[in-house]
């Protein structure tokens, strides 16, 4: 279609658009005969973000949009088109048309605009099953991220998600907690409806006890998006599960145990599960410590934990390599002597029993220095 003929192309796509969108087709008309670009690229967001305009968005991109696509924000062309992606009939139309943006915006001035449309190609073949041709694009946009100084923040949104459903589908669920993570970070929790807030903080939660690799929930017990857990009749016990690793709380996890048996995948790593909150009873038992009474015998491990006296040095062990914790192992006299514990997220029961060790402390110094007072009063008078 030749630029002659766009005033008949809006006329007809203004007549099929609903009345209150009529207005903004005929100011599409206008900035466009005023070369107004900016103007007419904000009144195509307006246009596509409304609900009602889908219909007609694939083709005012291909039609309209792509006749002035060079002398607008590369990064707006890229937000239009996959708004216009959503009407393509299926996943190989739509790799197609987003290949096509890709190719179109892959230019020395728009590196940003193109990480945007590769994410959206690599999500594409996510859901076509191509894991290895999603990764290679995955990866060059990592590369070209890393380029740069700054990037809005959508983009960084975008490639955060797409990884997080990439390391989601592999399995490989401590990557997927850390990018669904950035993700999260990236844009506000109220652009996520509550089915879908609720949805990732249950995937979040489960990677985070099933991962290998993760044994410290500080960010997500942080992260407000943990607490839609909590209003969930379905899935409330999840938060409740999280929070008693956290603490080392055994008797909350036998309680628990009931639904994991129910889940497939916590059932499935059941055994790991075990060995993670024995761990996270030990560094609890070792944290609720004073720092000079961190020499501890087996047997203490053994009551402490529940563990049976056997595998306590294979436990110490596993808390030293993962750097859960510091220190040496006397075997002869079986006896753990800790210098330090990796620091973690209290809650309000732990921060009431750290308040009582520094209530304790503060006692045993009045006591040391009533004693230096009164065994020192020679001293002191001469």
């Amino acid at each position: 279609m030749n630029n002659d003929a766009i005033p008949d192309f809006l006329a007809e796509q203004r007549d099929e658009a609903p009345e209150e969108l009529q207005a903004l087709v005929l100011d599409f008309e206008n900035f466009w005969e005023r070369k107004l670009w900016h103007q007419l690229t904000d009144a195509l967001i307006t246009f596509f973000n409304h609900e009602d305009s889908a219909p007609q968005r694939l083709a005012f991109y291909k039609v309209f949009i792509l006749k002035f696509a060079d002398k607008i924000n590369q990064l707006k062309l890229v937000d239009l088109a996959l708004k216009a992606a959503e009407q393509c009939e299926s996943n190989e139309e739509r790799l197609a048309f987003l290949q096509a943006v890709a190719k179109k915006v892959d230019n020395e001035n728009s590196q940003d605009a193109l990480v945007f449309a590769s994410v959206e190609v690599a999500r594409v073949k996510l859901s076509l099953g191509d894991l290895d041709g999603a990764r290679k694009d995955l990866d060059a946009a990592e590369r070209i991220l890393d380029s740069f100084d700054s990037v809005e923040t959508v983009v960084h949104a975008a490639f955060y998600d797409a990884n997080a459903n990439y390391y989601q589908r592999k399995s490989d669920f401590a990557n997927y907690y850390r990018t669904a993570l950035l993700y999260l970070a990236c844009i506000d929790l109220s652009s996520l409806d509550d089915d879908e807030r609720s949805r990732r903080a249950y995937y979040l939660s489960v990677s985070a006890l099933v991962s290998s690799s993760i044994y410290n929930f500080g960010e997500l017990l942080l992260h407000p998006i943990l607490d839609t857990l909590a209003s969930s009749e379905e899935n409330s016990w999840l938060r409740d599960l999280v929070f008693a690793f956290n603490r080392g709380d055994l008797a909350a996890y036998d309680t628990l145990s009931d639904h994991i048996e129910d889940n497939k995948l916590l059932s499935q790593h059941s055994d790991h599960l075990k060995q993670k909150i024995y761990l996270a009873a030990l560094t609890e038992t070792v944290f609720r410590r004073p720092p000079h009474d961190r020499a501890m015998s087996f047997a203490t491990i053994s009551q402490e934990t529940k563990v049976r006296p056997e595998e306590i040095e294979h436990l110490v062990m596993k808390a030293l390599s993962l750097g859960l914790l510091r220190g040496t192992i006397d075997q002869v006299d079986e006896v753990a002597h800790i210098t330090w514990v990796q620091p973690k997220v209290l809650d309000m029961k732990q921060i009431g029993n750290m308040r009582q060790r520094l209530l304790d402390w503060d006692s045993s110094v009045n006591q040391l220095g009533n004693w230096i007072e009164g065994a020192g009063q020679d001293v002191w008078a001469a």
